[in-house]
């Protein structure tokens, strides 16, 4: 195929302007900065930014040597927010039997206008928690890399399930089952190793398994815990050893329970926490990600032919659980990071999630540190996330007011930077 001068030339363009310029240094005149969520604001300030790091922060709006100056003098800066539970490459719906029709390919570019959707609303980091085979991982590139503007991608892959479990292929007859299997459910505890050893062999970032039933799949049967906690331990303790950790979506109080004693990382969603559950959780150090906009996102849809008779039962089931789901969590000194599930519900409304934690008796200071430093801690990457500081990521917001005294300022960002590159 022969390309034309005109042509080339335009290609050339678009991948040169997708990422900065090695060289090229940046001076942000902010209004305020917060530089993380235990601190104030500053006033006036200027950040100097080079190779996609934070130089320096300095009071005031002096004469700094840069190639380019940006100008937010009637802004607050903030670090980026992190959201540790999204599905970038999927859309809300209860269409499940899309997965036997649509190509994985049109996962990417899904993800892609989602990616976008993202970031416009301030999250610089997110962790993908459960995609196609490559899917995550393509998207991870190339938002990486500067041809899809997007946050940055934690991405797990492919889920660990049981056979016919959450995460499972299921709904289908069974040949058609089969055919979409994606060769992630395990049996037995050398089993399960093994699926942790090739989902990191593959490039997973976090091993991410369904340790209970699901809300959204197409099971009539309950919520309690799917994998045994021999299963679970053989997970947790080879993903630790290849330096990896482990999510677990978790509903029942039971699979909860022993997922935090098997030594999980992350319990995501935490439906039916009860005390025993809580303090296997606070024993281990297990966080919880409750993601409450899942849940309002779903029952948006309720009485409107979006789901199945099956699915509508069980969201009906743990509506009202999730309105002290963050009380109960916190009451036994269980840890709570930000993530939200999007994908359940529309993308880009992740921030919404911020003022439901806080109607749970999180302080806004709280809040803003549970979607930056907590959830940075949480990803093993506090020194390089979640605040803003000389050798930081630039991964920088900027928004009208003060997210300290009103979360919900964080609805409307104004200004997005990721790895030092500006999101238009």
């Amino acid at each position: 195929m022969h390309i034309g001068a005109k042509a080339l030339a335009a290609l050339l363009g678009a991948a040169l302007a997708a990422a900065p310029l090695a060289a090229e240094t940046v001076a942000i005149r902010a209004g305020s900065v917060i530089v993380d969520a235990a601190a104030e604001p500053s006033g006036p300030a200027t950040i100097l930014i080079a190779d996609g790091r934070i130089v320096s922060i300095t009071p005031g709006h002096g004469e700094v040597a840069a190639d380019r100056t940006i100008d937010l003098a009637g802004k607050t800066v903030l670090p980026g927010l992190i959201d540790l539970h999204t599905h970038l490459t999927g859309d809300p719906g209860g269409d499940f039997w899309k997965e036997a029709t649509e190509p994985d390919e049109w996962d990417v570019v899904v993800g892609a206008k989602n990616a976008r959707l993202t970031v416009l609303a301030g999250f610089t980091t997110v962790r993908e928690a459960g995609s196609g085979r490559e899917t995550a991982f393509a998207l991870r590139r190339g938002t990486a890399e500067g041809l899809v503007p997007g946050p940055r991608i934690i991405a797990a892959g492919p889920p660990l399930a049981i056979i016919g479990g959450h995460g499972d292929t299921n709904g289908f007859r069974p040949e058609v089952n089969e055919l979409l299997d994606r060769g992630f459910t395990c049996t037995g505890p050398v089993e399960c190793a093994a699926k942790v050893r090739l989902a990191s062999q593959n490039g997973a970032d976090v091993i991410k398994i369904t340790a209970t039933g699901g809300v959204l799949s197409q099971q009539g049967r309950g919520l309690e815990a799917h994998f045994t906690f021999e299963e679970m331990k053989a997970i947790a303790d080879t993903a630790h050893s290849l330096g990896l950790k482990v999510m677990a979506h978790a509903h029942g109080a039971r699979g909860i329970e022993l997922s935090a004693r098997a030594g999980i990382d992350s319990i995501e969603h935490g439906t039916y926490l009860d005390e025993a559950a809580a303090r296997a959780m606070k024993a281990s150090g297990s966080v919880l990600v409750p993601t409450l906009m899942a849940l309002q996102g779903v029952s948006e849809g309720l009485g409107k032919g979006v789901y199945t008779p099956v699915v509508e039962a069980k969201i009906r089931a743990v509506q009202p659980l999730m309105d002290s789901l963050v009380r109960r969590a916190r009451q036994f000194g269980v840890t709570v990071a930000f993530g939200t599930d999007a994908g359940v519900y529309q993308h880009g409304r992740n921030a919404e999630e911020l003022a439901l934690m806080r109607a749970q008796g999180m302080s806004d200071r709280e809040v803003l540190a549970s979607a930056t430093t907590v959830a940075a801690r949480v990803l093993g990457m506090e020194s390089q996330i979640g605040r803003l500081a000389p050798g930081y990521s630039a991964d920088i917001i900027a928004v009208d007011g003060n997210p300290l005294t009103d979360i919900r300022v964080l609805e409307k960002v104004g200004f997005v930077m990721v790895r030092g590159r500006v999101i238009e």
